[in-house]
């Protein structure tokens, strides 16, 4: 709606100026055309034309007229932003009644207007002292003692709607300043002088801001105004004031302290005597209950020794018993003990005599054993080096392999000579070859043999 308002418009100034231009361009034209007639050149008048120019004054009276329709149509159309409300005013009768809200509203074109006003919260604020943050105005009230203090002070108001018309119509403008500012701080400065530093200070702040409050509250509804909240933030003392005043505070806290301490005391010596009163009831409960118990426990003792005598008899009677039984059980066994030793050692008399002879029978027959053994050991020796006899006449290679058996553990590299000289198995395989070999004796050998196989048995012998 807004749009179209301003097309309406830009479309009716648009019809002004086509008629205002349909107009010069007329006029236009006959100066041109009297210029060419005043000039006097033959063939001016042909040029001209057979007609001459006129002004289309219809036309443009028609354009004129057309263009203030979209004009006065855009002009009664009224538009209120969000948060604001409006009021009409009259060129003829003033303001009308009546509130104008957020939206769109049909106004009678130039003879009414409408006047917006914000109807959001506003917020009228004071500083105490100079050189606060901010462009707000210091607040200085004097109190009683004729002290001036600062207050720094904060009041949340807003317009009311269904007054619009008597605030745009009696108040002064703009009424944040005009109004509200005035009567804030005459409120504060009349109330102050009924009330001392201290009581400002903390005693009866919220006291004195309660009735601030409603003085303002009071002044400003009457103007249709309402007031929704009154703070104050802060109160600055003159400075030799808050020094002293400081003083007197700290005193007051430490006799409140040491009131309070005191009452602790009290508080900790009665509960001390309640104690002390506690256990000496309890000490003398402790008494009496133990001279009743006592008391039960001699009667109890009493009454148990009438059956206890009877019986200790009796246990004195069964321990003599026990004891003789004891000392007639401890004979006996002393006699059992001897007649076992006795025992004993005849038993082991005969068991060394068993084991001697034991052992005599073991080393004879051990002694066969080991001579029937020798005996077999000689015989299968013999038996044995006759088989090899036998197997080296038939045979005489075996000699160089026993011989390399025998010197294996000790050789590791036997080095011969190409031509077998100076080595004795070169007589050996001689011997070998040529047939004479031992069969029985080294000795014979020795007789028989050639030098080579004497050698040969030589060593073998000492081998």
């Amino acid at each position: 709606m807004f749009a179209m308002k301003w097309l309406l418009m830009a479309a009716g100034f648009l019809m002004f100026g086509t008629a205002a231009s349909v107009v010069a361009y007329d006029v236009y034209l006959a100066m041109q055309f009297q210029k060419l007639m005043g000039s006097g050149e033959p063939g001016a008048a042909e040029m001209a034309g057979p007609r001459r120019p006129f002004l289309r004054w219809q036309l443009a009276a028609k354009l004129f007229g057309w263009a203030w329709a979209p004009v006065l149509l855009a002009l009664s159309i009224a538009f209120v932003p969000e948060g604001s409300g409006g009021v009409r005013i009259s060129q003829i009768s003033g303001v009308l009644p009546g509130t104008l809200f957020p939206g769109v509203h049909l106004v009678m074109p130039l003879v009414e207007r409408v006047a917006a006003y914000d109807l959001r919260d506003h917020l009228f604020t004071t500083n105490a002292v100079p050189g606060a943050s901010g462009k707000s105005e210091i607040l200085s009230v004097q109190t009683r003692e004729g002290l001036s203090i600062g207050l720094a002070i904060s009041v949340r108001y807003r317009l009311d709607p269904q007054r619009l018309g008597y605030i745009h119509a009696n108040l002064a403008q703009p009424v944040d300043s005009e109004i509200v500012a005035p009567v804030v701080s005459t409120a504060f400065r009349d109330l102050a002088p009924n009330y001392v530093v201290r009581e400002v200070f903390s005693t009866k702040r919220d006291e004195f801001r309660a009735k601030t409050t409603k003085t303002i509250t009071d002044r400003l509804s009457a103007d249709g105004i309402v007031v929704k909240e009154v703070l104050l933030r802060d109160v600055h003392l003159p400075e030799e004031y808050a020094k002293g005043l400081e003083g007197i505070l700290l005193k007051e806290q430490e006799s409140e302290r040491m009131e309070f301490e005191t009452t602790i005391y009290e508080k900790q010596v009665r509960i001390a005597e309640l104690q002390a009163e506690a256990a000496k009831a309890q000490q003398l409960k402790r008494s009496e209950a133990d001279a009743a118990s006592r008391v039960i426990a001699a009667k109890a003792e009493s009454d148990a020794m009438q059956y206890t005598l009877p019986l200790k008899q009796k246990q004195i009677e069964e321990s003599r018993l026990e004891a003789q039984a004891r000392k007639e059980a401890t004979v006996e066994n002393a006699d059992a003990a001897a007649q076992s030793k006795v025992t004993d050692s005849k038993a082991e008399a005969e068991k060394r005599r068993l084991l001697a002879a034991a052992d005599a029978d073991t080393t004879r027959l051990n002694a066969a054993a080991n001579a029937d053994t020798i005996r077999l050991t000689a015989a299968a020796d013999a038996e044995r080096l006759q088989g090899e006899a036998a197997v080296l006449k038939q045979n005489p290679m075996l000699i160089q392999k026993i011989i390399a058996e025998r010197l294996s553990d000790k050789l590791q590299i036997i080095m011969v000579p190409t031509d077998g000289r100076n080595f004795f198995a070169s007589d050996v395989l001689r011997s070998a070859f040529s047939g004479v070999v031992p069969s029985g004796n080294a000795d014979e050998a020795d007789q028989d043999g050639p030098a080579p196989a004497r050698k040969q048995a030589q060593v073998l012998k000492t081998k």
